[in-house]
């Protein structure tokens, strides 16, 4: 190498030096922090710390901790005898109504047969009450205000016994109720079902008339505001060759099947020699006027 080449080189040597921070990574081992605690204690310029101080908060931060237990287990304790008792008088309570309610309805409804029949003997004399009568009939079997018995088909919709692993969250309810079947569902197949030429609906016993109802109250469904359950058992009146034929090309019908593939919701439809469908609750008449 000539003397201008070794110039040459040093110089490169120079301008690219090794980082300090490299150097110290492959010659210290320890953090210097180490070495110089090692150097003062070595030198008698520092004593190790008394573990003592600490272990002393320790103690006392374990005994407020439990105090602090203590006390919320006492009055939790002393309140849940009476938490239990307003739990169960509210029970009573809603029992008692409950009974009253029964008992009421119990006497209207045989206030309503016993006018029936006077309505009846008073109008059915004559040609012009006979025709009243029959007028009255039509009336209330479209306002469901009589109860049905005749042929039909019957619809059992009913949600999966559970809900792993969905991730539908337009669906409410939650995954450990397993709903699946909401309020505008059972909507779609009872509108699916007059449609198909049924006459009287009932869900689960409650019959469905122009007043009535078909909503979600939070995880229950209320049809006449009267609480069913899963399975929903929809019964229609008609003509049940008919009606099963036409319903299971209708909206309602199709709309299920997403919910039985996804899902594992269930649908069965069969037909029903008779039916019994009971009427719907009589309603305040608030607003009346002659022709």
């Amino acid at each position: 190498m000539t003397p201008a080449e070794e110039v040459a080189q040093a110089e490169k040597v120079q301008r690219n030096p090794v980082p300090s921070l490299l150097r110290s990574l492959l010659t210290d081992h320890l953090d210097p922090g180490y070495a110089d605690e090692a150097r003062l204690r070595a030198a008698g310029e520092r004593t190790p710390r008394s573990r003592s101080g600490g272990l002393a908060w320790l103690v006392a931060g374990t005994v407020v901790v439990g105090l602090v237990f203590g006390v919320s287990a006492a009055h939790q304790t002393r309140r849940a005898p009476d938490t239990m008792a307003a739990q169960q008088q509210i029970a009573d309570d809603v029992r008692i109504q409950q009974s009253g309610n029964d008992a009421l309805a119990r006497d209207r409804d045989a206030l309503a047969i016993r006018e029936a029949a006077k309505r009846t003997a008073n109008l059915a004399g004559d040609a012009e009450g006979r025709r009243i009568l029959g007028e009255l009939r039509v009336a209330e079997m479209g306002a469901a205000a009589v109860a049905v018995t005749g042929p039909g088909i019957r619809v059992d919709i009913g949600d999966p016994p559970a809900r792993p692993d969905l991730t539908d969250k337009g669906r409410p309810g939650g995954a450990e109720r397993g709903q699946v079947i909401l309020d505008h569902d059972l909507q779609a197949v009872v509108n699916a079902l007059w449609a198909s030429g049924a006459e009287a609906i009932a869900i689960d016993g409650v019959r469905v008339g122009p007043g009535a109802s078909i909503r979600q109250a939070g995880g229950a469904i209320l049809v006449d505001n009267q609480p069913v359950t899963s399975p929903y058992a929809l019964e229609a009146i008609g003509d049940a060759g008919a009606m099963q034929a036409a319903y299971i090309v209708s909206p309602g019908y199709l709309r299920l099947q997403p919910l039985q593939q996804l899902y594992g919701a269930t649908v069965a439809i069969e037909s029903a020699d008779s039916l019994q469908l009971a009427e719907a609750p009589t309603r305040d008449l608030r607003y009346a006027h002659g022709s």
